[in-house]
């Protein structure tokens, strides 16, 4: 079993996570699978879930990456930041609808990478959306809080920045971050339903994208890589 499997259902690309961390070997193994399903079907929607019946993304794999941190070793931390951005960006402006199916925790980097998509589902019977860098020692850089502004408001992107908090799907369906709160048995079912109703053309949606994305562009170009290789590991 791969780190991250596909499936097509029409014109849908369902893909699953088998790993739920971010290290090097993971995040160039997401953006393999995902020039795969660009290149070699002709899916139209993008669905993407995780195998863990706990945990949809964790975020970086700190164990991963700490030791190279403490170490001093920049040239892995340099490389891990800015290959973790490019997937980001990756999500962010793919050509074709994307749609988070949360089926656990989305933590940290796992949130962030879940506002990155164009419309999110998510379990209501287990799971949180939270940003717990406050308590690790870890700040953001301006281009992932402008990912976030993206799927959330401010005074909720304050709230959860500053104190760490943990919202439930129905909390996050209730302020329209996510589309909808689902139990576990029918997440799927919404998600699919959902996206096969969504039939566009990649052109149009990319060019969509382009236009609605480029102040978040234009920030990731700033801190793309002199903001990353800056950016601090834990206290």
């Amino acid at each position: 079993m791969g780190m991250y499997e596909y499936m097509l259902d029409e014109h849908v690309a369902l893909l699953t996570m088998n790993e739920t961390r971010f290290n090097i070997d993971s995040v160039t193994a997401f953006l393999s699978v995902l020039d795969q399903i660009e290149k070699d079907t002709d899916a139209k929607v993008l669905i993407v879930s995780s195998s863990d019946a706990k945990i949809w993304s964790n975020g970086i794999d700190l164990e991963w990456l700490l030791p190279f941190h403490q170490k001093g070793e920049k040239s892995v931390t340099d490389m891990f930041t800015a290959k973790l951005n490019e997937l980001l960006k990756r999500i962010l402006f793919y050509p074709m609808i994307t749609v988070a199916a949360i089926t656990g925790h989305a933590f940290a980097g796992g949130a962030i990478m879940a506002c990155c998509f164009d419309f999110r589902f998510m379990r209501k019977d287990r799971g949180y959306l939270c940003f717990p860098e406050v308590d690790l020692g870890i700040p953001f850089v301006p281009s992932m809080t402008a990912m976030i502004k993206k799927a959330m408001p401010m005074y909720l992107v304050e709230d959860m920045q500053l104190t760490g908090r943990r919202l439930t799907a129905d909390e996050c369906e209730a302020r329209h971050v996510i589309r909808k709160a689902c139990t576990m048995d029918e997440l799927m079912g919404e998600a699919m339903s959902f996206a096969k109703g969504l039939n566009k053309e990649r052109s149009i949606v990319a060019k969509l994208k382009n236009v609605m994305h480029k102040d978040i562009l234009r920030v990731m170009e700033v801190d793309d890589p002199a903001a990353l290789k800056s950016m601090q590991f834990g206290p």
